[in-house]
């Protein structure tokens, strides 16, 4: 059934997610703050700025005009980095039809604005904070290993949404599926949320390596001991562990660690190679999510009592100053250990 599917936000993401709905013949409108963009989008049938290459179907119309954008659509794609979510949800909740599913696409931690002490939150509770009583079951978060590049080229996809709605998940599951796109449902919201989040850390972490000229065992010791430090904050969060070696864990961290197209693998490439923090985040000319999320997962870590040794030390790298190298130095000096602590073990085999 043709569906009336309005983005908020027209980065490489949203414009790939575009395409493919389009493809499955469903009426596709994406708000756009830059002229140029929605231009291109409308006569040139191309996302230059941040999808260039992708021809973009007729039934997808692009504007400026927000309200024209949300009018008469069935679900929303808040396609907009985790940093402005908050704002684009007080922004366009006014005129969003009632009781239809929010998409929330960002892979992030956002900072609590306006508190005297430091304060971050999932995009879930965000959005709980931000819509009426009564309403929290409309969200739902869409993640996994998907490089918009490759998604926008109809290269084999697969994606996994959650819920606290299970129908809603599976509304946005169907609306998704073809036969480039296959997509799951999971009940745990938390723990998808944070595989995608801080996998954002470990690629900045893996890509800073690179950088220095260390090899694929480095690499490998990072996404693996990085896999460990995101099982555990996660289960102290509430997340299930075993949603960690699914897409929006063990997937999306091999292709955040591995692939070219990750922005925050380049930016920590440029890092590594001498480059400053904003001189690599410049570099890359699109959001790097894990500088962000580093500095808030660094937070939640202290808050939960949980050791992550890469996010620390990664931490150190992009706000202190530290020698890369040094910091890479540290990690390998550290304390003989188990491979897994007894206390994980005896929560994983419950």
């Amino acid at each position: 059934m043709q569906q009336t599917v309005a983005i908020v936000g027209a980065g490489s993401w949203g414009t790939a997610l575009a395409v493919q709905l389009a493809k499955k013949g469903h009426i596709v409108k994406i708000w756009a703050r830059d002229d140029r963009v929605v231009n291109d989008i409308n006569n040139l049938r191309e996302n230059r700025s941040y999808l260039p290459g992708v021809t973009i179907p007729e039934n997808v119309k692009c504007s400026a005009d927000i309200v024209a954008v949300l009018a008469n659509c069935q679900v929303v794609l808040y396609g907009v980095p985790s940093h402005a979510f908050r704002d684009m949800l007080k922004i366009t909740l006014p005129f969003v039809p009632k009781n239809i599913p929010l998409v929330n696409l960002a892979k992030g931690i956002a900072a609590v604005k306006d508190q005297k002490e430091p304060n971050f939150k999932r995009m879930q509770e965000v959005f709980t904070e931000e819509v009426a009583a009564g309403e929290q079951h409309r969200y739902v978060v869409l993640s996994g290993p998907s490089h918009a590049e490759e998604v926008g080229r109809d290269i084999p996809t697969a994606l996994v949404v959650a819920s606290p709605d299970i129908k809603r998940a599976e509304y946005v599951q169907n609306l998704f599926m073809s036969a480039n796109l296959r997509v799951y449902t999971n009940p745990d919201v938390v723990g998808v949320e944070l595989g995608g989040a801080l996998k954002n850390i470990i690629a900045l972490s893996a890509g800073i390596a690179e950088g220095l000229g260390f090899g694929d065992n480095t690499k490998a010791a990072l996404m693996t001991r990085g896999l460990a430090e995101i099982i555990r904050l996660g289960m102290a969060m509430g997340a299930a562990p075993l949603t960690f070696a699914g897409l929006t864990g063990v997937g999306d961290l091999i292709v955040t660690c591995s692939s070219m197209y990750s922005r925050n693998r380049r930016a920590g490439i440029a890092i590594g190679k001498g480059q400053t923090v904003a001189e690599a985040v410049k570099s890359v000319r699109m959001v790097v999510e894990g500088v962000r999320t580093t500095k808030a997962v660094r937070w939640l870590a202290a808050r939960y009592q949980v050791e992550m040794p890469i996010t620390e030390q990664t931490y150190q790298v992009l706000f202190n100053n530290f020698s890369p190298r040094q910091a890479v130095m540290n990690l390998m000096g550290r304390s003989s250990k188990p491979e897994m602590e007894e206390v994980a073990l005896l929560k994983w085999s419950r």
